[in-house]
């Protein structure tokens, strides 16, 4: 091993309001600091994970998924335990300012496709948890 992973970043237009968003999906602590507020931090308080959210400078492109002419950069997977919870969780995303994309259609497993207010991609996964990849 040459390292440990630190944090993910992700850029976005609007660091504050991303972290927001995430941290209703997780219930992770936003950390914002008035003085850097290109820069924010959600933080898992009992493991201390953490997704870092950058302001891009610019104009920012958002990805538009599965679409290559404009690739995804970055997406987050999300596991839940079924197909009823990630039915639930697909309304909860939403209201919080997801767009829905793709149901993969698995009944015991499979995954639904999100982007968030920024534009990116994520995933909500059900039936997988205690699936090693192959």
């Amino acid at each position: 091993m040459i390292a440990k992973l630190q944090c993910v970043v992700v850029d976005c237009p609007d660091p504050l309001a991303l972290a927001r968003f995430y941290s209703a999906v997780l219930g992770w602590r936003v950390d914002a600091d008035d003085s850097d507020p290109g820069w924010v931090w959600l933080t898992d308080p009992g493991t201390r994970q953490r997704i870092a959210f950058q302001r891009v400078e610019g104009e920012y492109v958002p990805p538009r998924w599965p679409d290559p002419a404009h690739p995804q950069q970055m997406h987050l997977d999300f596991d839940v335990d079924t197909r009823e919870d990630v039915e639930r969780a697909q309304r909860e995303v939403v209201a919080l300012g997801a767009t829905f994309l793709h149901d993969s259609g698995g009944r015991e497993r499979g995954f639904l496709v999100f982007t968030d207010p920024a534009g990116h991609p994520f995933c909500l996964c059900y039936g997988q948890q205690g699936v090693v990849p192959s």
